[in-house]
Formats: structure tokens, C-alpha cells, sequence
């Protein structure tokens, strides 16, 4: 395949070449023969995104534990440009959470769906104080043997995992860890010390920034600030329009930089659907609009894709395209591990989404070298 006439993001901008596609790979120049070639006249090419914290789409949830339901996330995903998903688990017990592990490494996506390159394991580790969405009756403390035991039933692809650093046992859950998993602050009372203190001993992630902890104040700056003074940590937002303010998103992006920030989605298996009542966690959720909650009236979740988080933070947020584009491809497939998937270069995963200039609106999306 080839793909001409296009503005091709080249990591930090934008430039006018031409991409060669061989093997579901990008590189040097297209195969001999007569490969496809798909004109982006018009159009950005950017690297496909990559979303490492939703928990559904299409009616489907990750903790569902039903592989079915993971294909109809995957095939929803990769029509809205999301070719890499790294979907997150919620606060279960943890037999539910050991079928969704294995529904998960059992998942070998069509040639029209997004690649599962991780799972995000959201809950149970989290302070019973900042539960947000998450359900509190299965609330518990850091258990090293728990994550270990749901990392075998997954085969490995726990990528991130949270916790509150405040709870007894998660000093030693991040040291006996963070060789082994991205560990992330999340769902969380902690002050600044504590937090800081968390990623000395090696936790690198903090999970949607401003949401489900305390705020930046001048006397108790709380975990935000001790986040930014690391550069070996990164910040994931959602930039939906709802659960941030387009001040607080320029902010984020400012104090920490677009090469650490992520834009994640955050949605639940309403994203794709009609406005209704859904469920998340066994708890139900009602949804009108962009807009979802939860009984309380607590936001929960999003049902926002990737690709409308960042049309929404280019375009009523003022984030600049380029530092959209990082955050939400590069930036987490670089926190995820991901070598070879972020970018438009030789050598990567040939996953490429086609964005109308004038609208930014998806026109094309290119699956592991594979036009849909």
C-alpha cells in the first residue's frame, strides 16, 4: 500500500509525503507490484490511537468477561481510528476479574479490529473514601498475590494497574512490583508526601487527572504536583468536555508537557449507543447525551471515544493538533510498552487514521496495513 497526497504527523508536526505500507508494517518504500494506494488529498495522516483506559463500547465491557463482546469493542474502536486498546477492569471480586483476564488473552482480533495490547486494572486497589463509579462493596487493600494470580490468568497483559497509596499495603505492592507492572495513583486521598513518596518507590502513572482525587491547593498541593515534578511519571486526562474544563485540560498540558500527557476516553459500553440505562460494575448508569451517571448523580464514565476526546480538545479545548496527536498515540503506547506502535516509521505497526482538515472528522482508517 500507498498512501500519497496526504499531511503526514512526523512526531512533532505535520509534512507532505508520501507513506509506504508492506507486510501490515510501515516502511522505507511500498512492495513491488500493484499495491493498493489510497489518496489522503485533504486529510492529516496520523498514527492510529491508542486508548489504555476504557472499559467498553458497543454495548460490550471488558469485565464482562465475554469474548464476543470484546470483538464488538474492537471492531467499534478501529472504525473510530482506535487500533490499539488497552481496556480497564473495575472494582470486582476476584473471580470476576480472573474471567475477564482470560476472555482477554484469548482475544486474536479480525482484520477490522483493534489490537488488545494490555489491560488496565482500574480497581479493586483503591480508597474506599474516593470509589467515584467504582463499586465499594469490593473494595480492598494492595495484595501483591491477587495482581500475580489475575497476571498469570491474563497471560502477561496487565499493563497498568492502580492503587491508592494511602492504604495499608501499598508500599510493598509497588515495591514488589514496579519491575513487573506500570503502577498508577488513582481513586486516592492521598496528600503530597505520600504521593510523592509512591513514586520514588517506582510508581510512574497517575490515572484521570483532577477526577477521583484531592485538588491542587496552595497549602495541600496533593498528588497532581508531585506528579508533575517527575518527569518519568505521566498524567492521563479525559478530554470530553465533560468531566474537565477546557482551562484545567490547557493547564494539564502546560504543566506536564505533550510529551507526557494522555488523553484517555474513559468509556463505559454505552459509547456507540443511544442514550439509556447501562451497566457498569453492576451498578446502573444512565445516559443522555455525552453525559453519564450514576444513581448519586457522580459522573461515571465517558461515552466518548478516543478520536472525539481529541477533536474535542483540539477544537473547544484549544490544545494544538500536534500535541493532541501525541497524547493520544505515541505518548501511551510509550507508557504501555509498546515499541512499535505510536508512530508513522519503518518498522511500526502500520495502524493510520485519515482526518478531514476542515473538520477532522475520520475518512479512512488503515488496520495493521489494511484499509477499512
Amino acid at each position: 500500500m500507498r498512501i500519497i497526497n496526504g499531511s503526514v504527523f512526523d512526531g512533532e508536526g505535520f509534512s507532505e509525503r508520501e507513506v509506504a505500507v508492506a507486510d501490515g508494517r510501515f516502511a522505507e518504500e511500498a512492495a513491488a507490484g500493484d499495491g493498493e494506494v489510497l489518496d489522503a488529498a485533504g486529510c492529516y495522516v496520523i498514527p492510529g490511537l491508542v486508548d489504555l483506559h476504557f472499559h467498553g463500547s458497543a454495548g460490550a465491557d471488558v469485565s464482562d468477561g465475554d469474548l464476543e463482546g470484546l470483538h464488538r469493542m474492537g471492531a467499534y474502536e478501529a472504525s473510530r481510528g482506535v487500533t490499539a486498546m488497552c481496556p480497564a477492569t473495575m472494582t470486582l471480586p476476584e473471580d470476576v476479574l480472573t474471567r475477564a483476564a482470560q476472555a482477554a488473552a484469548a482475544y486474536e482480533p479480525a482484520a477490522d479490529e483493534a489490537a488488545l495490547v494490555g489491560i488496565n486494572m482500574e480497581g479493586p486497589f483503591i480508597s474506599p473514601s474516593k470509589v467515584g463509579a467504582q463499586n465499594p462493596d469490593y473494595v480492598r487493600n494492595p495484595r501483591v498475590e491477587e495482581f500475580r494470580r489475575l497476571q498469570q490468568a491474563a497471560g502477561g497483559l496487565f499493563k497498568i494497574v492502580d492503587i491508592a497509596p494511602e492504604e495499608e499495603g501499598a508500599d510493598e505492592f509497588i515495591r514488589e512490583l514496579a519491575g513487573e507492572v506500570r503502577i498508577s495513583l488513582a481513586h486516592t486521598c492521598t496528600d503530597y508526601d505520600t504521593a510523592a513518596h509512591a513514586f520514588k518507590l517506582g510508581a510512574r502513572h497517575l490515572t484521570h487527572l483532577f477526577n477521583a482525587m484531592d485538588p491542587m491547593h496552595h497549602r495541600k498541593p496533593g498528588p497532581i504536583p508531585a506528579a508533575a515534578e517527575r518527569d518519568d511519571v505521566t498524567p492521563e486526562i479525559i478530554a470530553d468536555g465533560i468531566h474537565i474544563h477546557p482551562a484545567m485540560v490547557r493547564l494539564a498540558f502546560n504543566l506536564f508537557g505533550d510529551d507526557r500527557m494522555i488523553l484517555i476516553s474513559d468509556t463505559l459500553r454505552a459509547a456507540g449507543l443511544e442514550d439509556g440505562t447501562y451497566d457498569l460494575g453492576g451498578q446502573d448508569v444512565t445516559v443522555r447525551g455525552y453525559v453519564a451517571t450514576i444513581e448519586n448523580g457522580a459522573l461515571a464514565g465517558s461515552v466518548s471515544d478516543l478520536m472525539r476526546c481529541l477533536y474535542v480538545a483540539v477544537r473547544d479545548m484549544g490544545i494544538p493538533l500536534a500535541s493532541a496527536v501525541k497524547a493520544a498515540s505515541a505518548n501511551p503506547a510509550r507508557a504501555l510498552g509498546l515499541a512499535d506502535r505510536g508512530a508513522i516509521e519503518p518498522g511500526y505497526v502500520a495502524d493510520a487514521v485519515l482526518l478531514d482538515k476542515e473538520t477532522l472528522e475520520v475518512e479512512r482508517v488503515v488496520v495493521r496495513g489494511r484499509a477499512l
